[in-house]
Formats: C-alpha cells, sequence, structure tokens
C-alpha cells in the first residue's frame, strides 16, 4: 500500500511517518529523496512511479510530501493524509530548527503556506500537534 502524507513544514509529518515505518514495516520516502534513484531527474520521476505502481499492492511505502508539485506523484488509489497543525505549533517547530530564531521572512512564508493543503483530497485527516501517531497508526 502507498500512504501519501501530506502537509506543511513542521506539521508532524515525519513524526507520523517514523511510527507508520515502525508500525507497517514501511519504507519512507521524503520529499525529493527519490532522485537518487539515477542521475537524471526525468529517470528518477520514472522510476519512482513504478515504485509507487507496484508498491499499491505489495509492500507498504510511506511518501512525505510538503510541497504541491509532488503531489502528482501519488499514484490513484494510495492512502491520503492530511497532517495539519495550528500555526503556533509550526512557528514554535521552525523557530527551534533555525536554533530559536525565527527571521520575519520565514514567519511571513509560514504564514503563507498555512492551509495550503486543506483542500487537498484526502482519506484521514492527523493532528501533527495534538494527536497520538501510535494511535492513529492503529486506526489505519
Amino acid at each position: 500500500m502507498v500512504y501519501g502524507i501530506i502537509g506543511e513544514n513542521c506539521a508532524g509529518k515525519s513524526t507520523l511517518a517514523a511510527a507508520m515505518a515502525r508500525r507497517l514495516g514501511a519504507e519512507v520516502v521524503t520529499g525529493k529523496d527519490y532522485l537518487r534513484m539515477a542521475k537524471s531527474e526525468a529517470e528518477a520521476t520514472a522510476l519512482f512511479r513504478k515504485r509507487l505502481a507496484d508498491a499499491l499492492a505489495g509492500e507498504n511505502l510511506v511518501y512525505v510530501i510538503s510541497d504541491m508539485d509532488q503531489l502528482g506523484l501519488l499514484p490513484e488509489g494510495a492512502v491520503r493524509i492530511l497532517v495539519q497543525a495550528d500555526l503556533e505549533t509550526i512557528r514554535a517547530r521552525f523557530r527551534a530548527r533555525l536554533h530559536g530564531n525565527l527571521p520575519p521572512p520565514v514567519a511571513q512564508m509560514l504564514d503563507r503556506r498555512h492551509g495550503m493543503f486543506d483542500a487537498v483530497p484526502h482519506e484521514h485527516v492527523y493532528n501533527g500537534a495534538t494527536g497520538d501517531p501510535e494511535e492513529f497508526c492503529r486506526s489505519l
């Protein structure tokens, strides 16, 4: 099965993906990590699309998505999980990544991007601020 974990930066996608990897024995691919599959982007994309298609009926694969352009890689039949968190949680996590500093341009980028995936079709919603990833995995 292919699971697409979709959400903004610092919303909790990686935490959920790690729990799913443990619980489901899933491989996790994040963002454009698939580009390592080949020397050219076109070849890597083709190989990754095939890997995703093969995983639909085979082993579990979790694809972590934080950019709209990556949504097109999810095959028909993939389970889409929207990960959401409130803006203050996202800002606090991003600030921690930047060693306590959140420059105004970064804060503005987070403001603009907040909620950008809310209208994307999905089967499940996970609250990355308050949710329990282990409990969520048991519900799948």
